[in-house]
């Protein structure tokens, strides 16, 4: 809306570019103004839209979650932008809930628990730990302690893994890797670069084009998605609403979701079994204190973290052999997180096989036993989590090799 023209009508390229490189320079913001936007990663198009901002002459910047998808790397030449903005005189409200990053940049914290403020504080006088007190009312461990067991047989084994995404472009490129018991094996990588495909794949909701899924020995690679559930397979999909939940139906309805067609919630005649349903429900509700009025709300009225936990009883509660947890703590405060992350460890020490999902880097590092990074489809990278950190899995997530 705002293009300079020349001739009342035609839009000045020349003086479009000059006037995005002057900014880009001023604020060090580096972009290529000519480049087509579709083409950048997602952390160059984060400036473009910065960079539009400010050429519109905004004095106030409102960043909501901007470091959500991005790497390490591409989160400190964020950060390097907006010290820079803040020395122009520029004010940027940061909103995030990635505890450590928020104290590394602010210098004033505020925060807001159920649409209200808790509290203001200076970054020099808190902490993430603090900051988490704050935002839960009680004691919350924001690192976890956690060891690592050996590792077991192989539960889940796949190679050669291929299959095409919506637009029918190939999204998994012979993908290979096996996850053993008592193991957590983390997927790293930038959204987009296959992960919702292969969770699909494994679950069994997506074609494979080639390739080969086994499931403790037994190929599985033309098992229906219940048919893998009945062999063992959990899934804590990345979209709870969407896929893990039916909005309205009741917490005892959802939570015997894949399990309501047989004992002991189903008689041989396919007759639901209310008392044992009942009871169930009460026990989960218990279990995994899932806070609720009863057991017949609809969970369309339960906040984000008590909808969670309901998927985690629902997937945890049926004695799996191998979880997938798909993006487990998208969405949820810090209370939740640290419960939704105590439970993935308590299920990997029962010698449960986990494939862990997550854009945040920090949750694959704090739970993983062994990290895989993920790029453009393919498994670039394989490294024990005590042999690697944060620097080189975000060069690697961008096709960056580690010399």
């Amino acid at each position: 809306g705002r293009e300079p023209k020349k001739h009342q009508f035609w839009f000045d390229i020349n003086k479009a570019v000059s006037d995005v490189q002057a900014l880009s320079d001023r604020y060090g913001l580096e972009v290529d103004p000519k480049a087509v936007v579709y083409s950048l990663p997602v952390g160059i198009q984060q400036r473009v839209e910065v960079l539009k901002a400010l050429f519109r002459g905004a004095e106030i910047l409102i960043l909501d979650e901007p470091t959500a998808v991005l790497t390490p790397q591409e989160v400190e030449g964020l950060f390097s932008a907006i010290r820079a903005l803040r020395q122009q005189g520029k004010s940027v409200i940061f909103i995030s809930h990635k505890l450590k990053e928020v104290c590394a940049i602010c210098d004033r914290i505020t925060v807001l628990k159920r649409g209200k403020v808790v509290g203001t504080v200076a970054k020099n006088e808190t902490s993430p730990d603090e900051l988490a007190k704050m935002m839960v009312g009680r004691e919350v461990l924001t690192t976890l302690e956690k060891e690592k067991p050996a590792p077991g047989k192989i539960v889940l084994q796949v190679e050669g893994l291929r299959a095409f995404n919506d637009r029918k472009l190939l999204a998994l490129k012979d993908v290979a890797f096996g996850v053993h018991e008592f193991e957590i094996l983390g997927i790293a990588g930038v959204e987009g670069n296959g992960q919702t495909e292969l969770v699909e794949v494994l679950t069994g909701i997506r074609k494979l084009e080639a390739g080969k899924i086994c499931l403790n020995g037994k190929p599985i690679t033309n098992f229906s998605a219940h048919e893998r559930i009945e062999n063992g397979l959990s899934n804590v999909p990345e979209d709870r609403q969407k896929k893990g939940l039916i909005l309205d139906f009741s917490v005892s309805e959802n939570l015997i979701l894949g399990r309501h067609d047989r004992p002991p919630f189903a008689t041989t005649w396919f007759r639901l079994n209310l008392e044992n349903i009942s009871d169930f429900a009460e026990k989960l509700i218990q279990e995994y204190s899932i806070k609720t009025p009863n057991r017949d709300t609809f969970v369309r009225n339960l906040s984000g973290g008590t909808q969670q936990r309901v998927v985690v009883a629902r997937e945890f509660s049926g004695e799996p052999e191998f979880i997938i947890a798909s993006q487990p703590t998208r969405g949820l405060d810090v209370g939740a997180t640290e419960y939704v992350r105590r439970k993935l460890l308590e299920m990997r020490d029962k010698g449960c096989a986990v494939l862990l999902i997550s854009a945040d880097l920090d949750e694959i590092l704090a739970l993983s036993d062994i990290i895989a990074v993920i790029y453009e489809g393919r498994i670039v990278a394989v490294r024990e989590c005590s042999k690697t950190n944060e620097f080189e899995l975000g060069l690697l997530m961008t096709g960056g090799k580690n010399d």
